[in-house]
């Protein structure tokens, strides 16, 4: 059997479906190959894993007709607290600066994961393949021509690569990247709490790495605790009351008892930057182009700016009547999206390095930062528009415009 399309997305994560999305509700025909069976991409239970959704993002979303799904179960981000262990001086944020509109939203990821499948069931001209991975891609010709281990041949002017950081897409293309590990284990869960968190969102930077607080629904908060990779193990094997009091240790008592509710989750941190965004007849997007430190809670962001960039000019390219595969296409998206990748990726990359110094020179030196940054309203505004993923050259959808 063979299923032809304009577009061919490996890889059905948030940033493939939101591609996806994109591009069929501008019209063209696409075709998502997920590995994930149809069972384990429709489970909707609590696993505690959230993502965080800066107002760009938002807006990308909502233009794609996907945030209408996801608004309910989000908790606005209303301010951003960012401290240095214990230091007195800290940065703070307040969403009031820059208008009424939240910094961002905290949602968990199976309320993206459902509002998404639930707009690609309405898009008839979208095609999900589950359960099955791409066994071979050539991409030489007019057409990128795949086949799945199931069997499906899939043909498509264009094949888009968001199947992650091991991406073996990009491998199999030999695209090399930029890659170093830092020591470092991520750990993620879910608490609840006895006070009302108030839409607050909490960095500490700790000798070992941030300590993310970040406000979800229903008095409960979202946990991305940065550790030793030494020390992340013996921290893991510990029973839930113990672990609750390491975490307690580091969240402090502001907003009363602590609850661990659901899994925790861990994983290496490291970061990644292909070296090219494309190959012939295919495109990076997400993960599978970049991977950074969690420190600001980016990585999903700058995977939908490559979302909106890429769905743009797929999408003029193929009203005019030109090949959205063409060497001058790709390179147009590579142009647009590297240089905010790098430079986001760069900032990760400073700001874990820099914090995770507990050198008394180096502390001295950047909680004097922290605290000139606070005194300057306009460079503060500015920074907070960048977070908000507002800033540079944007594309409709992330303006909130439909394509």
């Amino acid at each position: 059997m063979t299923l032809s399309s304009d577009i061919l997305v490996i890889g059905g994560g948030l940033a493939g479906m939101s591609l996806a999305a994109a591009l069929g509700d501008a019209g063209l025909s696409v075709a998502v190959v997920e590995p994930l069976a149809p069972e384990r991409m429709l489970d909707t239970g609590f696993d505690g894993r959230t993502t965080a959704i800066a107002a760009g993002s938002a807006a990308v979303l909502s233009a794609i007709g996907v945030w209408q799904g996801v608004c309910g179960d989000a908790e606005p981000i209303l301010e951003i607290r960012i401290s240095d262990g214990h230091s007195p001086l800290f940065l703070h944020y307040d969403h009031r600066a820059l208008g009424d509109a939240p910094l961002g939203h905290i949602v968990e990821n199976r309320v993206l994961r459902r509002a998404l499948l639930a707009r690609l069931a309405a898009l008839p001209n979208v095609t999900m393949v589950t359960g099955t991975r791409i066994r071979r891609l050539e991409r030489g010709g007019a057409v990128a021509d795949a086949e799945t281990d199931s069997g499906l041949r899939i043909t498509a002017r264009l094949a888009v690569a968001t199947d992650g950081r091991g991406s073996p897409t990009r491998q199999q293309a030999g695209i090399d990247t930029v890659a170093w590990n830092y020591s470092q284990t991520g750990i993620v869960c879910t608490v609840a709490h006895q006070h009302d968190h108030r839409g607050i969102a909490q960095e500490r930077f700790l000798p070992a790495g941030p300590f993310a607080i970040l406000p979800m629904t229903q008095r409960r908060s979202s946990i991305v605790w940065t550790e030793r990779a030494d020390l992340a193990p013996r921290l893991l094997a510990l029973d839930r009351p113990a672990l609750t009091e390491e975490l307690t240790r580091r969240f402090g008592d502001y907003l009363g008892t602590l609850d661990l509710v659901g899994p925790v989750f861990s994983y290496p941190l490291g970061l990644l930057h292909a070296r090219r965004y494309f190959a012939p007849r295919l495109a990076l997007a997400g993960d599978a182009a970049h991977a950074i430190h969690p420190i600001a809670g980016q990585g999903l962001n700058i995977g939908l700016r490559d979302v909106a960039a890429l769905a743009e000019l797929v999408v003029d390219t193929m009203r005019l009547g030109l090949d959205p595969g063409s060497p001058v296409m790709l390179e147009r998206y590579e142009r647009w999206r590297r240089f905010d990748n790098t430079l986001m990726l760069a900032a990760t990359d400073g700001l874990n390095r820099l914090f995770s110094n507990d050198a008394a020179p180096v502390r001295i030196a950047r909680d004097l930062g922290l605290a000139a940054v606070e005194r300057l309203p306009t460079v503060k505004r500015l920074f907070m528009s960048h977070a908000m993923g507002q800033l540079g050259d944007l594309p409709r959808l992330v303006r909130g415009e439909r394509l």
